[in-house]
């Protein structure tokens, strides 16, 4: 199979149910940013030492973040039936939760809003948050115009708060400090 079509060269693009759509259609682009937010933890992910908690666990998110796309890039969100990988629910974001948990105990308390920066890894977790919000609102954008499950949406909030504290906590563990507003 080539990587290219030549389909979607007059701006549309094929959906999982075999619809076409424009490339700009909303749906498209929430998928398409939480492509982009998988993508910069790969990123992150390169740069680890092979074998890391933390790589281990943006690998989990990786996939989670498959599985989301999978399910908007399906109108009749059946792709669960389909694919056994797609697995997105209560338990995941649950295993957010405990994450942040378990780093938060480690973190001095938040007094002030802090400035993104730190060590590269601290500061590229930061980008990818910022990235993971702008994917939670075009979401929010495309569940107001059609059906859209609202655990993808409660995913991105824990996701971006997660790697909030991810940041603070490789700053915190590289000895950095946290720049204040």
């Amino acid at each position: 199979m080539k990587i290219y079509t030549k389909t979607g060269d007059r701006g549309d693009t094929g959906l999982i149910d075999g619809s076409r759509v424009q490339k700009d259609d909303p749906r498209v682009s929430a998928y398409g940013d939480i492509d982009e937010l998988q993508a910069t933890l790969g990123v992150i992910k390169s740069e680890l030492p092979q074998g890391s908690a933390l790589g281990a666990l943006l690998i989990a998110v990786q996939k989670d973040l498959f599985s989301l796309s999978a399910r908007l890039a399906d109108p009749t969100d059946n792709v669960a039936d389909r694919k056994k990988k797609v697995v997105t629910g209560d338990s995941r974001i649950e295993a957010l939760e405990s994450e942040i948990d378990q780093r938060e105990a480690d973190l001095p308390p938040l007094k002030a809003f802090i400035l993104a920066g730190g060590g590269p890894t601290g500061a590229q977790l930061h980008l990818a948050r910022t990235i993971c919000r702008r994917a939670e609102r075009t979401v929010v954008g495309l569940s107001r115009q059609v059906p859209i499950d609202p655990v993808i949406g409660m995913y991105l909030n824990r996701l971006s708060d997660l790697l909030f504290v991810m940041a603070r906590h490789e700053n915190h563990k590289a000895e950095l400090p946290e720049d204040v507003w």
